[in-house]
């Protein structure tokens, strides 16, 4: 029996409307190279995938660019309005490459700090489990429920001790994930990340325990944070 392949996908298709800046977040520059470039080297060159899809927006003019564009080992495909259906154009295509067992991981585009070790980890967990699961990390903040509305008015603290933030990369089978993503969006599920796709379809994914700094630059804050994370590695 051939042993299950690795396939990475990087949703790049987003805008990132909350960094106000003025292109997409995942071409902003860290020590002057594309925070994209940066996530997609870290990943890529681990040794572990054959192959790499980079969804983009219809309108993208910054791709061009990067460094990725010239790297053979990664190919692109039109994006989708969701991140959803942006892993589900990268799946549909890797339709004749992929086999149905291989594994299929998909990584934030702006998120360039994830460690070796904890990538290494998540494979090595997953390798034999029938479903997959994603990189994780425990909750360690008092988390406060509040009132909607402007006040914001504290009704409640919420028991953390089960909590988890969901970190990427995530990795599933590839037949199950083309499935599990495409049910999804056909009954108007609300899929946040491709964990919340699987759940839904029943097969409930495993939490791998990575590092809290695997952070995704989400706002303007966080790119001194990633610089800096980045130069301790």
């Amino acid at each position: 029996m051939t042993c299950p392949r690795l396939w990475l996908i990087v949703p790049a298709a987003g805008i990132g409307q909350r960094m106000q800046a003025e292109c997409p977040k995942q071409y902003l520059s860290l020590d002057n190279h594309f925070i994209l470039d940066i996530t997609l080297s870290r990943m890529l060159d681990s040794g572990l995938f054959v192959g790499c899809v980079v969804p983009l927006h219809s309108e993208d003019r910054w791709w061009q660019n990067t460094d990725a564009s010239k790297d053979n080992r990664v190919q692109t495909c039109n994006g989708g309005a969701e991140r959803a259906d942006s892993v589900l154009s990268a799946l549909d295509a890797l339709r004749g490459q992929a086999g149905a067992s291989d594994w299929v991981l998909v990584h934030d585009a702006a998120r360039p700090c994830v460690h070796q070790a904890d990538l290494a980890n998540l494979v090595a967990t997953l390798s034999k489990h029938p479903v997959g699961g994603l990189l994780a990390t425990p909750v360690a903040d008092t988390l406060k429920k509040a009132k909607v509305g402007e006040s914001a008015e504290v009704t409640g603290t919420v028991d953390r001790s089960r909590l988890w933030r969901a970190l990427t990369p995530q990795m599933f089978r590839y037949s199950m994930l083309v499935s599990a993503l495409g049910s999804a969006l056909k009954t108007g599920q609300p899929i946040t990340d491709e964990s919340s796709a699987m759940e839904f379809s029943g097969n409930m994914p495993v939490l791998v325990e990575g590092r809290s700094d695997n952070i995704k630059i989400t706002v303007p804050a966080d790119l001194d944070l990633a610089g800096f994370i980045l130069s301790r590695f």
